[in-house]
């Protein structure tokens, strides 16, 4: 059979597929005596993909849906404000809505911050509007002068890749779906179409996640010639339209106060007033430099918030402890913050004598990084004590990190460095004892191999206002 033909059978089983698969429905501890007591869920995002809400948009750096709504039962007992202030696609924010919580998130990623908005939205769709605009994109989709059918959309110009993104044939199915999106008059259901475009438009390019974005060659996978791109967008609608409706079927009176923005936590002032979150649940970026905002370049241009690689330098700059890459070059960069604790300044220095031969490859622009992710410590704690209530409480979750084969224990570092922002330190547990580290632990070029007594873990850092 030629390759062509094989294509289409390819095609053809997809769209099958997806017409007939059955959518699915909805510790370090205070004492001695509790050092390996475990209060929460494993953290880890994979078991949202089935789940209400958190299936609409894989997400490479979320958590656990069952582990928020685990904290958010265990610490409030009575409708409260939850925080979080690196919020990615919304799990803390949206389990907190579901449970009758009012919720603010910030987010820098404006593709984030869309998918965390478009599912807090849910409230408020207008059902009928939703399924009629998914009728007509099925009825453009059949429409037999499609062939003849020149799109209007054209590829964003300043999306440049190392590979073809789509085949021609999956282009112009793309570029067909843009001229249908943008007749969309209702914003919210169009963002609902936007976020199924988002979410599902890396399946039929050229590229895919290993875990970073590569090109689909280079993990020895075909590359997709041909694709049904409206059908699995069809799908992902489909799915989102049983969530919401299901959701609208239970919250017919009271409805959360729900707020999303697409900005830095460390702008919080005039946009959450003090001493008014019950809780904060969180995550941010962990000391691994794995670049978020790289990572969803397609859809940034696709979603017309980036038009050329100058509008990625404000996300590098505005990134929670920056990036390796933005700081290596720099002579030396310390704390800027006092801190009587000598562990972390001394790791900082053992960390920047390393490898010296290298140049920005050795210790010193490792340790700038350090330093950077350590301040950004400081300032999130900061304002995370200016926000919270008297007896109100954060829960970071937190992974620690291997940099030029120097273990950096960063859970206890920032409980450390909250105590020195004025918080209390109640508890650091360890709900996962074991995790997967990404190219930057073992990578011969860029750090010092990881001794095998190494071991990467994740934390739950649990702090209080007094």
């Amino acid at each position: 059979m030629a390759r062509q033909d094989l294509n289409k059978v390819a095609v053809a089983k997809t769209e099958q597929k997806m017409e007939t698969k059955q959518l699915h429905l909805f510790s370090i501890g205070k004492g001695l005596e509790e050092e390996n007591k475990v209060v929460f869920k494993d953290p880890a995002f994979s078991c949202n993909k089935k789940l209400p809400f958190h299936r609409w948009v894989p997400w490479i750096a979320g958590f656990s849906s069952e582990f928020v709504r685990g904290a958010l039962e265990r610490y409030l007992s009575k409708k409260s404000l939850v925080l979080d202030p690196f919020a990615g696609v919304g799990t803390s924010l949206v389990e907190a809505a579901l449970l009758g919580h009012d919720v603010t998130g910030f987010e820098i990623n404006p593709y984030a911050a869309l998918a965390c908005r478009t599912k807090l939205a849910s409230f408020e769709v207008d059902m009928n509007e939703l399924r009629a605009n998914v009728f007509k994109l099925r009825d453009f989709a059949n429409g037999s002068d499609l062939t003849s059918y020149s799109p209007q959309s054209k590829p964003p110009t300043g999306f440049k890749t190392r590979g073809i993104f789509y085949s021609p044939t999956v282009l112009r199915k793309v570029l067909l779906l843009q001229d249908f999106l943008a007749t969309i008059q209702n914003r919210v259901v169009q963002d609902l179409f936007r976020l199924a475009f988002a979410s599902t438009m890396v399946s039929y390019s050229n590229y895919s996640y290993e875990p970073s974005l590569g090109q689909r060659k280079s993990a020895g996978k075909r590359e997709v010639e041909d694709y049904p791109v409206v059908q699995a967008v069809l799908y992902r609608l489909h799915e989102m339209a049983e969530d919401i409706e299901r959701l609208q079927a239970q919250y017919r009176l009271v409805v959360p106060k729900r707020h999303v923005f697409n900005e830095s936590f460390f702008e919080c002032n005039g946009k959450v007033p003090p001493g008014t979150v019950d809780l904060i649940v969180t995550s941010p970026p962990y000391l691994n430099n794995y670049h978020y905002n790289r990572n969803t370049r397609p859809h940034l241009y696709w979603l017309g918030y980036a038009q050329g690689p100058e509008d990625f330098r404000p996300l590098e700059e505005a990134n929670f402890g920056k990036f390796w890459q933005t700081v290596r070059e720099y002579k030396c960069i310390d704390l800027d913050f006092e801190i009587s604790d000598r562990e972390i300044k001394g790791q900082l220095k053992k960390l920047r004598k390393l490898n010296p031969e290298k140049g920005i490859y050795g210790g010193n622009g490792w340790a700038n990084y350090a330093a950077s992710y350590f301040n950004d410590c400081y300032r999130f704690t900061k304002c995370a004590k200016h926000v919270l209530k008297r007896g109100g409480r954060a829960l970071v979750v937190i992974g620690n990190s291997i940099l030029q084969g120097v273990m950096i224990p960063t859970d206890r570092y920032l409980a450390k460095i909250a105590e020195t922002a004025g918080l209390e330190l109640v508890a650091i547990h360890i709900p996962r004892a074991t995790r997967v580290g990404n190219s930057i632990i073992q990578s011969a070029v860029r750090v010092a191999k990881a001794k095998n007594s190494h071991q990467l873990y994740e934390a739950v850092v649990e702090l209080r206002k007094r």
